[in-house]
């Protein structure tokens, strides 16, 4: 691990390894999964450098730095039978781990409407050009419900929001939200993969989610009804029961319930 670059965890519960990382939004879009998962599992959840007030050392500039800086602390920390959870651009990192894990540390993947991929007929929605309305419209199956308007919020949880925004276009923008080698990458990962994605996404359709499943050696997709592109936080319990099929399923030891 570099000298310079100090990672943010939380960690609950017991078992085997899970690895949860959040998009866009924050960590607070997988607390709640994070909680649910800690019952069955131990749950290591980081802060994105450069998230919520977290420092990013000035070479950390791609998805690419983060995962391989979340394999070297799988590594260095000698964990094994990971399986690695990721949503929307954590979902991003979690695939690119899984192209570069030459050692078998990660043992399965779940990811949550991940974006990374390049899919000709079903490009990824600009959520950086999108007023409150729009971005609402296009991540929730129910809008009304989650939509907020900047204009309500206090004046510190807007520059949260605004600085959490600003590391995710350093990370992310250029090229937008994607690696354009990921996609042919994606054959040679052959860990059991599911791909879970919102019916109602707007941000990266349920379309460009087969695209990704048929891109991995070993993956499904699955729908989950009435959500949209966070169906960890419109449909939670629909969303665990998934997870914890995949967490089960794929283990190489026994797991724990409770």
């Amino acid at each position: 691990m570099h000298p310079d670059l100090s990672l943010t965890l939380s960690e609950t519960g017991a078992g085997r390894p899970v690895l949860l990382l959040h998009g866009g939004g924050g960590p607070a879009t997988v607390a709640g999964l994070a909680e649910r998962l800690s019952r069955s599992a131990r749950t290591i959840t980081p802060v994105h450098p450069g998230w919520d007030g977290t420092q990013r050392p000035d070479w950390l500039t791609g998805v690419d730095d983060l995962a391989l800086a979340y394999l070297h602390h799988l590594h260095d920390r000698r964990l094994r039978d990971v399986l690695v959870v990721g949503s929307s651009l954590g979902g991003w990192i979690a695939a690119e781990m899984a192209v570069r894990d030459s050692s078998g540390v990660i043992t399965g993947l779940v990811l949550i409407d991940a974006v990374g991929v390049h899919v000709e007929a079903e490009p990824i929605t600009d959520v950086l050009a999108l007023d409150a309305r729009g971005l609402a419209e296009h991540s929730w199956h129910d809008p009304d419900r989650y939509h907020v308007d900047p204009a309500d919020l206090p004046p510190g949880e807007l520059a949260r929001r605004q600085a959490n925004m600003a590391t995710m276009r350093t990370l992310a923008d250029n090229p937008y939200m994607h690696d354009p080698k990921l996609l042919r990458r994606l054959g040679r990962v052959h860990v059991p993969t599911l791909l879970l994605w919102g019916e109602s996404d707007r941000i990266v359709t349920p379309a460009y989610g087969a695209a990704y499943a048929a891109a991995f050696g070993n993956a499904h997709l699955e729908l989950v009804p009435r959500a949209g592109h966070l169906p960890q936080l419109e449909q939670p319990e629909a969303t665990y029961e998934l997870i914890e099929t995949h967490l089960l399923r794929t283990t190489t030891r026994p797991v724990t319930t409770g």
